[in-house]
């Protein structure tokens, strides 16, 4: 007689759909930044307009955190997921017609399909979680999101180098359609807090009250403002790093797509390995938010450092500096979300997820647009990247004081579900 294989716990289910999905929407995001040195060169456009469609796609994400609340709720976070994953492969269709007024568009769309990702997953995992580890999980969860920009930078690149920006495209679409099939089976295990009563009517979904409840919610709590004020300025600088690095490589210091994109993967990968490591000492000093507060003065020195390669830098060289200003600058987010699930009411984690996730992506929006009128003014990457350094630094500067006077993550706390 055969034994029947123990089944996993809740929260390895949970963590592996969330990590999954993570990777998928991370990937599907950054296909364009990517494919941006073929793309612009393509369509006679100035390289640094990619960082249009990059807050193009960051404000459709906040668009969703604004209005997609009760689709969420009454959908599940699950079902939400993959729907989220079908928008943005049909953004990414739309942007394979090579009509640039189409591709604004389709990055709007791309951005609304990785909306869901944020406050679904931490829904799911909130209420699957153990307490002790909830730091650790989240920032793996998270750690997705730099191992999809690494992936698309080793699979994406070469594809496009060697048929074309839009072969590239379609490669992406095809695994964002097999991601949202294949969490299809867990779905019953994980949906079981949808409200099928929610409505999902217009003037539910656009109403003021949707604007203004998520502003309202972060300032009742010092604690989540302070955190989510540093997300904003950490996203500014993410956004600017993972929607330029391949075309400032390209472009400005003259490596080869290839080379480019493979620094791009250590700036990435580093992002990975940093957000479990970094999530794993949040839980052991006990002190998540003074944590975060010190890394954002480390990684304001390494992006300056990064923005000042030299001309044709060794292949090693630009791998390194990048990996290091990946570890420091693209590895805040795991934390910054379990904060944000420690610090709210157990029955408001996915709204106070969206708030706080909205004003981060605020961030997003800012950084790649302003980085692109920096570049276009000065003629020069060095003084973009200096700057959105500066304001990270200032940023930490001014919330270091409440963050470390932040409470202490209780271990004891029951697990919820």
């Amino acid at each position: 007689m055969k034994r029947s294989l123990p089944r996993p716990s809740l929260w390895v289910v949970a963590l592996a759909t969330t990590l999954g999905m993570q990777i998928n929407a991370s990937m599907l995001d950054q296909t364009l930044a990517i494919v941006a040195p073929l793309l612009t060169r393509g369509l006679g456009i100035a390289p640094e307009r990619i960082g249009n469609l990059s807050s193009l796609s960051s404000l459709g994400t906040v668009l969703f955190l604004l209005f997609g609340g009760p689709i969420l709720a009454r959908l599940g976070p699950v079902r939400m997921l993959q729907l989220g994953a079908l928008i943005a492969v049909s953004g990414l269709m739309l942007a394979a017609s090579g009509i640039w007024p189409l591709i604004l568009c389709a990055a709007v769309m791309m951005g609304i399909g990785y909306g869901p990702s944020p406050p679904a997953g931490s829904r799911i995992l909130a209420a699957t979680a153990p307490p002790q580890h909830r730091t650790l999980i989240f920032s793996v969860k998270q750690a997705g999101a730099p191992v999809g920009g690494a992936l698309a930078g080793l699979i994406l690149a070469p594809i496009a180098a060697a048929w074309g920006w839009r072969v590239a495209v379609c490669v992406a679409a095809i695994v964002g359609i097999a991601a949202a099939v294949i969490i299809n089976p867990v779905r019953r295990q994980l949906d079981e807090e949808k409200r099928r009563e929610q409505s999902i009517g217009f003037a539910t979904l656009f109403s003021l009250q949707a604007v203004v409840e998520p502003f309202a919610a972060l300032g009742a709590n010092r604690a989540l403002l302070a955190v989510s004020s540093l997300a904003f300025s950490f996203a500014i600088v993410q956004g600017s790093l993972f929607s330029f690095s391949v075309t400032y490589l390209v472009t400005d210091r003259g490596l080869t797509l290839g080379n480019a994109a493979f620094a791009y993967a250590c700036l990435q990968g580093s992002g990975a390995i940093a957000r479990i490591f970094l999530g794993w000492l949040a839980d052991r000093t006990g002190r998540p938010a003074r944590n975060l507060a010190i890394q954002a003065m480390v990684a304001a020195g390494l992006v300056v450092a990064y923005g000042s390669l030299p001309t044709l830098p060794p292949l090693w060289l630009a791998a390194l500096i990048a990996g290091t200003a990946g570890f420091s600058a693209a590895s805040w987010n795991g934390i910054f979300m379990a904060e944000i699930a420690r610090l709210s009411p157990p029955d408001r984690v996915a709204e106070a997820t969206a708030s706080s996730t909205l004003c981060a992506f605020l961030g997003y929006v800012t950084g790649p647009s302003l980085f692109s009128l920096l570049v276009t003014l000065s003629g020069r990457y060095q003084l973009a990247f200096c700057v959105v350094a500066a304001q990270l630094l200032c940023m930490a500067l001014l919330q270091f004081t409440p963050m470390a006077r932040a409470p202490a993550p209780r271990m004891q706390e029951p697990s919820a579900g």
